[in-house]
């Protein structure tokens, strides 16, 4: 059987990439009986059936796996933002960190447009990205006008595989189009009404840019922690993560416990007051949501 991992997935068909060939497959009955739905970034066993066709006889363990968008295997997570049309939001920013870091994938954030701040909002925007700097996140800050950022953005991509997530009206398909306009990737226009992006990207397709491979996904419009545990959420905060050990007590949630290291550092200003606020904000939405059953 030859292998390959699959970089599309539409109406049924499963596209795998095995060397320099792409074959179209159909998934084994077996897998429905199993409930079990190949993904894009799967590595997969298949049987070539004819010519560039063939069906998917095994998958092979993930590395990691996302719900949405529905794709398998990722190393690296580039979180669009933008700074304005739609706000720049430090809540869904960190809404995106938590579930990146969660399934152990290296984030890294990218804010767009920044040519159309003021002086004053580009300010405030530049403190922030010291605060996540500060945290040991990558960030740039693109905007609309300069093209030139390109090939930086293209150091990122090499040997890399990357999905490009945010929310809709962000400029994820713009980005990837500026690496490589021969993509012609739909794009949208920000719905004033709304104050969001329309969905244009309509599956998840694994393309090659700039020596890696890139996803293409369907914005996003809610960002759950249904799977995320209480005792869970502490370590996807880098600043909580590595003041773990200095707290009294062990598995310590640093909110209404005592000789809490965090709530210590966070009035002696070595941690910001609106990622904690983040942080109690996702305690009390994990801790409320209803028992999955």
């Amino acid at each position: 059987m030859a292998e390959g991992r699959i970089i599309k997935a539409l109406s049924g068909f499963y596209y795998v990439k095995s060397d320099d060939n792409l074959y179209q497959c159909r998934g084994r009955g077996v897998f429905r009986n199993k409930k079990i739905t190949p993904l894009v970034g799967d590595i997969v066993q298949f049987e070539i059936s004819g010519p560039n066709e063939g069906y998917i006889m095994e998958i092979r363990p993930r590395k990691n796996e996302l719900v949405r968008p529905p794709i398998a295997n990722i190393n690296q997570a580039i979180i669009v933002s933008s700074a304005i049309a739609p706000e720049f939001s430090t809540t869904l920013l960190d809404r995106f960190l938590v579930l990146i870091e969660f399934k152990n994938i290296i984030p890294v954030i990218f804010i767009t447009k920044i040519d159309l701040l003021s002086e004053e909002k580009l300010e405030e925007l530049n403190k922030y990205k010291k605060v996540y700097e500060n945290l040991g996140y990558k960030v740039e800050l693109l905007s609309t006008k300069d093209s030139t950022h390109s090939s930086d953005i293209g150091l990122y991509l090499k040997n890399n595989i990357t999905v490009i997530a945010g929310q809709s009206g962000v400029g994820k398909t713009s980005l990837i189009n500026s690496l490589d306009s021969s993509l012609l990737l739909a794009t949208g226009e920000i719905s004033e009404s709304l104050g969001r992006g329309k969905h244009t990207t309509r599956h998840v397709e694994l393309l090659e840019v700039e020596g890696g491979l890139v996803a293409d996904t369907p914005g996003f419009s809610a960002l759950d922690f249904n799977e995320i545990e209480l005792e869970e959420l502490p370590e996807l905060f880098p600043e909580m993560r590595e003041r773990r050990n200095n707290c009294k007590f062990r598995g310590c949630l640093h909110h209404k416990e005592p000789k809490c290291a965090i709530k210590e550092a966070l009035i002696d200003g070595e941690i910001e007051e609106f990622r904690y606020e983040h942080y109690l904000d996702f305690l009390n939405e994990i801790q409320t949501r209803k028992p999955r059953y």
